[in-house]
C-alpha cells in the first residue's frame, strides 16, 4: 500500500499593490510559482485609495499587513510595489517611507518609472529600456505589446510574460530579484 502524498503547507507572501495592474502581476507570480511547484500563496492586496502617494501606499500596506497577519498568520515575505515617478514630489513625506517599511518588514519594489515601465523590461530585447515617465512607458509597452491594457488579468499577462521574462526583468531590478528569491522564483 502506498503512502498518501504529503502536500506542503503554502508559505504566505504579502504583496502590496498600488492598483489592479500590480495585483494581476502578483497573481501572475503566483501562477508561475505554482507551475514550478513552489508552495506559496501570494496575497496581492490593492492598497487604494492611495492616490499614487508612496507614503500613503506604504502606510496602507503596513496596516493591511498587520491586520491580515493577525487574522490569518504571518507572512514569510512582504513587499510593496511602488511607482518611482511619484518619488521626490513630497520630500518630507518620502523621508518617512523607508523607516516605516523597515519597521513593518516591507521590501520596497520601486517600479521605474511605473508599473508599465517594469512590465516593459520583461519583454525580449527590452530589459535595458528606461522610459523617462509613465506616459512614455505606457506608449513604449503598447508599441511592443499592442494588446496590453491596464489591469489585464493574470492569465492574459501570462500570454506575454513567462518565468524567463520575470527573471530577465529581475536581473535589472535588485529589489524584485530579492523578492523573487524569497518566494522561490529566483536564486536568492
Amino acid at each position: 500500500m502506498s503512502r498518501p502524498r504529503t502536500i506542503p503547507q503554502r508559505r504566505r507572501v504579502f504583496l502590496g499593490c498600488e492598483g489592479e495592474s500590480e495585483q494581476s502581476y502578483g497573481r501572475l507570480l503566483a501562477l508561475l510559482a505554482e507551475a514550478r511547484e513552489r508552495p506559496v500563496f501570494i496575497d496581492a492586496v490593492v492598497l487604494q485609495p492611495g492616490g499614487g502617494d508612496p507614503l500613503a501606499i506604504v502606510e496602507r500596506a503596513a496596516d493591511a499587513l498587520r491586520r491580515r497577519a493577525l487574522r490569518s498568520g504571518t507572512y514569510v515575505a512582504r513587499a510593496v510595489l511602488l511607482d518611482a515617478d511619484k518619488r521626490g514630489l513630497a520630500p518630507d513625506r518620502d523621508a518617512r517611507i523607508d523607516p516605516l517599511a523597515r519597521r513593518s518588514g516591507l521590501r520596497l519594489i520601486w517600479q521605474e518609472p511605473c508599473h508599465e515601465g517594469l512590465l516593459l523590461r520583461h519583454l525580449e530585447g527590452c530589459s535595458d529600456l528606461r522610459p523617462p515617465d509613465a506616459e512614455r512607458a505606457l506608449h513604449e509597452l503598447r508599441r511592443r505589446w499592442p494588446e496590453y491594457r491596464k489591469g489585464l488579468p493574470a492569465l492574459r499577462l501570462a500570454e506575454q510574460v513567462d518565468a524567463a521574462a520575470v527573471l530577465r526583468a529581475a536581473r535589472m531590478h535588485e529589489a524584485l530579484a530579492a523578492f523573487l528569491g524569497e518566494i522561490g522564483l529566483a536564486p536568492s
